[in-house]
């Protein structure tokens, strides 16, 4: 079946760019980054997949280039007799970062996906201050978020856990499911929709190359076991790569990542922790630090047990976090700035 780059999600939202873009680029095709090993690039487009490398010239030669990422629909310039040639990064819809604390600046994980499933599994790796971290990461992303607990087959008693996520997910649909025995995976299949895109996010060994499987119908992905001790696993997958389901579904999946270094999610901090937010605004000072001031709603709520100090002790790591990526961000603003006004 011949599949046009609508089929891979492209819209209006990129198609109206691209007449916007200034230069002779009638000669440039739209098409959709699939994977990414260091400076290579597989695109696909019109079901042709191949290999492409950046334009040196416009990537090279400026410090902050946009470089794509998975999902990222790109400009290029084709060629019949080896690598194509990337040109343009369109705008994305959304995106999903992280803090690189080598370089000290945003590194694109993912883009242009329409859904975030968080991925746990229902054994020693079930961490529910992970889970917040990724809510807050999903919803700044600008898709929408759903949990996703895997090997619902380890445990005998689903409700402990249960009670756990609805606490921190309120509005957030949430699926158990198991791989080994099918459970979930038809209710889970409703959700998917031809020409949407899903991000994939979870610890190694959760279970998400088994997911893709399950949801495929077929071994599309590499699966390995699991260390029974801890119930930690391999990185089955190695790189970032976008998975094309016979359904007309998308899926980005990533490497396992246990801990990851939040970039600026100022606005998904709120929408995961609202209630903290709204606690915060009944406090007798719009200054309350929340320490020792009095008529302070948040230290009322810790201590009537309305508010847990975990999840309290979690969101102030959190916000330390997203303001350190904040403070970041605009130092490397500025530096672009002046680099512009040289120039």
């Amino acid at each position: 079946m011949i599949r046009g780059i609508e089929n891979y999600g492209f819209t209006n939202y990129f198609s109206n760019q691209i007449e916007l873009i200034n230069g002779d680029k009638d000669d440039l095709v739209p098409a959709r980054i699939t994977e990414v090993h260091k400076e290579m690039y597989t695109i696909i487009y019109d079901n042709i997949e191949k290999r492409a490398r950046l334009k040196g010239s416009i990537f090279y030669n400026d410090k902050y280039s946009i470089y794509p990422a998975v999902g990222d629909f790109v400009l290029v310039n084709r060629n019949p007799y080896g690598e194509d040639i990337i040109h343009h990064v369109l705008d994305r819809k959304s995106k999903f970062s992280r803090y690189d604390s080598h370089y000290e600046k945003e590194q694109m994980v993912a883009a242009n996906f329409d859904h975030v499933f968080i991925i746990s599994s229902l054994n020693h790796d079930f961490n529910i201050k992970r889970i917040e971290r990724y809510l807050s990461i999903a919803w700044e992303s600008g898709a929408n978020p759903a949990v996703i607990l895997t090997k619902s087959d380890l445990v005998d008693d689903i409700e402990e856990y249960s009670l756990q996520v609805d606490n921190i997910a309120m509005g957030v649909p949430i699926f158990y499911i198991s791989s080994v025995t099918g459970e979930g995976i038809e209710e889970l299949k409703k959700h998917l929709k031809p020409k949407e895109t899903i991000v994939f996010l979870g610890s190694s060994g959760v279970g998400k190359s088994s997911l893709v499987n399950a949801l495929s119908g077929e071994n599309v992905m590499k699966v390995n076991d699991i260390r029974e001790d801890d119930s930690k696993g391999r990185h089955t997958t190695t790189h970032r790569q976008l998975i094309m389901l016979s359904n007309g579904t998308m899926i980005i999946d990533t490497p396992g990542m246990r801990e990851l270094a939040l970039w600026n999610i100022e606005d998904g901090l709120d929408t995961t922790f609202s209630e903290i937010e709204e606690l915060s605004r009944l406090c007798r000072f719009k200054d309350c630090s929340h320490n020792k001031e009095p008529g302070c709603a948040i230290k009322k709520a810790l201590l009537s047990g309305e508010l847990s100090y975990d999840r309290w002790n979690n969101y102030i790591k959190l916000q330390k976090e997203a303001r350190f990526a904040a403070r970041k961000e605009q130092l490397n603003l500025r530096k672009k700035e002046k680099l512009s006004k040289k120039r």
